[in-house]
């Protein structure tokens, strides 16, 4: 049957391998999901014909072995009323059902084959859609943790570089300071140094004029 050679990959697919293979698991699952419906659909469709098919075999080849039956019954029958041309006429239709008969009980057998084997196909169809959606959300969850971890991470990193800039910032208020604490020493040095002249000059002449008040003094008291 053409449907069992289009989905024979349905029965060997594992939906957990094809999750872990996917790039983005997200978008996966959710393709993984429109495709399986359709799949689904068209596997159901394809079920239901093919279990028609098979119970159309089943009831030809019942109705077959009734008429097979019916022979038997009608040639004992004949044979009892000593008719056995009778007889014979229905055991030769008989012998010509039971020849019809081996190619109905192949025609069923096949048709009972590929009705099992559409009916398991479906059946693990709906299996994986319903393994999907229960774990759809929880995957889902897993990949927004995942990507809230990420910008955190991200962030942390900015964070980083950011307190980087800072103790360079730091490194360079430092270095200002002690280039202005430096500054206002040379000029405390400075200003010390010229009132120091001053004061050094200012002593000279107080001292000299302290002398000639003595000596005026002393003399004045001489002469009186």
């Amino acid at each position: 049957m053409g449907i069992l050679t289009r989905f024979k990959d349905i029965m060997s697919s594992n939906i957990n391998a094809l999750l872990d293979k996917a790039e983005n698991p997200e978008k996966m699952i959710d393709q993984c999901l429109r495709n399986l419906n359709s799949d689904l659909g068209k596997v159901k469709s394809e079920t239901a014909a093919i279990m028609a098919e098979e119970q159309r075999a089943k009831r030809a080849l019942d109705e077959c072995n009734g008429e097979i039956e019916r022979m038997q019954q009608f040639a004992i029958k004949a044979l009892e009323a000593n008719n056995e041309d009778d007889a014979r006429k229905f055991l030769e239709q008989k012998a010509s059902l039971t020849e019809r008969q081996k190619g109905l009980q192949e025609a069923y057998d096949l048709a009972s084959t590929n009705a099992t084997h559409m009916r398991q196909m479906h059946d693990k169809l709906v299996a994986d859609i319903g393994e999907l959606e229960a774990r759809k959300d929880m995957i889902k969850g897993k990949l927004a943790v995942a990507k809230t971890q990420e910008r955190i991470n991200k962030m942390g990193a900015s964070v980083a570089s950011a307190n980087n800039s800072i103790a360079s910032f730091q490194k360079y208020e430092d270095m200002a300071d002690k280039a202005l604490d430096k500054a206002n020493a040379m000029a405390e040095l400075n200003r010390s140094s010229a009132k120091q002249s001053i004061d050094d000059l200012a002593k000279k002449y107080t001292s000299d004029v302290s002398v000639d008040d003595e000596l005026a003094a002393l003399k004045a008291s001489l002469n009186k």
